[in-house]
């Protein structure tokens, strides 16, 4: 077996999905480079996911800044060189469920900026340093046997919602932002396909969160009319699994592909 150990960035990768998405990768053996946008001794999380053998840094960068994100790159490099994964989670909601007719440009500006300016513009970045990586082992350049022996496996998951095709005329810029990164799976998909690094996106449904607590008596009452096939909520650790299995190539003659994490809520039904 390689002792090379594969790493990951997750952004927003200490609460709710994120969370889930750390532990899952943990379990399968990378360490992390978690990305959030509070002060890393506000984290009560990192303490959980540092008590096991795998190594995991903490980087505060709000990825919808150009700089932060620069920063946030610097910090990658100097943990853990080129990641082999870049899981794009970190996404905000509306600071206020405001109907289309009421929507403020703020909010619009707030939401699209991290939810979906922010991941592109992260994966276009990773993007570059994994391509020049596989360059470099493609000319046999030193080191580059150790990330062979692992199997060279690069990947990107996009951590999307059913929002990207499900309209919620209340939240529209978050709908909006979903559908963007939706496209942005498929784009990534088809440029990186020539260096054999696959994209993928991991679409939740109703996920038990900070984000949904708000709205949990309206999603409980959906759920008990039918509105799910699997009548519960999902968890973090549902969507941790999905992007687990991604990472390790489970799915190895696929890329570009949505895996749906929604308990069957997107079945048309009649």
């Amino acid at each position: 077996m390689s002792s090379v150990v594969a790493s990951a960035l997750v952004t927003g990768g200490a609460r709710g999905i994120g969370l889930g998405v750390s532990r899952a990768l943990l379990e399968a053996g990378y360490e992390l480079v978690v990305c959030g946008v509070r002060r890393e001794s506000e984290v009560e999380s990192l303490a959980e996911l540092r008590r096991g053998s795998r190594r995991v840094s903490y980087v505060q960068a709000d990825i919808s800044s150009d700089a932060a994100r620069s920063k946030l790159l610097d910090e990658v490099h100097a943990a853990v060189g080129t990641p082999n994964l870049l899981v794009n989670n970190a996404g905000v909601a509306p600071l206020e469920r405001k109907d289309l007719l009421d929507a403020t440009t703020e909010s619009y500006d707030r939401v699209m900026g991290t939810n979906l300016r922010g991941p592109y513009f992260l994966t276009q970045a990773v993007a570059r340093m994994m391509v020049e990586k596989a360059r470099e082992e493609a000319k046999g350049a030193p080191g580059a046997a150790g990330a062979k022996e692992h199997g060279g496996r690069r990947s990107i998951i996009f951590v999307t919602s059913i929002s990207s095709t499900v309209a919620s005329t209340n939240r529209g810029e978050y709908c909006l932002s979903k559908a963007g990164l939706s496209m942005a799976a498929q784009l990534w998909a088809v440029r990186l396909a020539e260096f054999g690094i696959p994209v993928y996106e991991v679409r939740p449904g109703i996920v038990l969160t900070d984000m949904t607590a708000g709205v949990r008596e309206k999603y409980e009452k959906m759920m008990e009319m039918g509105l799910l096939l699997q009548p519960r909520w999902g968890t973090p650790e549902d969507v941790g699994r999905a992007v687990a299995m991604l990472a390790r190539g489970d799915l190895g003659y696929s890329t570009g592909q949505v895996i749906m994490v929604d308990g069957g809520l997107s079945i048309g039904r009649l």
